[in-house]
């Protein structure tokens, strides 16, 4: 995978949890008690940008790092997250957080991701009985990777393990943190 590199710059694609709140770039500066420098215009519509997912906070009236963003660059880097599409969604589990669509028809659904593990396996346990024949000279077998993978918490709320997405679900843009 090659990155652009032009002029010494390097191309980043980025994915980022955030809260925010239109404001113009007038209220934002009154907000921060700095002055408008007068090369700007303070009618400029943006938004007070909060990023909750990582930074120390910039200010003692919000939890995470705040900034100022102008209305068309923000609207061209961010989405909300009850209207979200499938690789929003996936990037949204990657951060931990469980997702759902609001087109499914039971209730109460959700997705979450599971990390892989290097779990060790019991004596007795299907994977152990399954996998005996894999393990060391003695037959032996401590522990086997188990891969990453979507679970689905489902309309009669149990977990089912391997959940995969349908083409309507891959298309579609209605997904949500919930």
């Amino acid at each position: 995978m090659n990155n652009k590199v032009t002029g010494g710059k390097v191309s980043y694609l980025g994915t980022k949890l955030i809260n925010a709140e239109p404001m113009s770039r007038a209220a934002y500066n009154d907000f921060r008690g700095w002055e408008l420098p007068a090369d700007e215009d303070g009618t400029d519509e943006g938004y007070l940008v909060e990023y909750v997912d990582g930074g120390k906070p910039n200010t003692l009236a919000y939890t995470g790092y705040v900034s100022w963003s102008p209305k068309e660059q923000f609207e061209a880097a961010y989405r909300r997250t009850d209207g979200m599409n499938f690789g929003m969604a996936i990037e949204a589990m990657k951060m931990g957080k469980k997702v759902a669509r609001e087109g499914w028809n039971g209730k109460g659904m959700w997705l979450m991701l599971i990390p892989g593990s290097n779990p060790t396996l019991t004596t007795g346990t299907p994977y152990a009985e399954a996998l005996g024949e894999y393990g060391d000279s003695h037959g032996n077998v401590d522990q086997i990777p188990i891969n990453a993978h979507i679970d689905m918490f489902t309309a009669d709320q149990c977990m089912q393990p391997g959940w995969l997405a349908s083409q309507a679900d891959m298309l579609a843009d209605d997904w949500a943190i919930v």
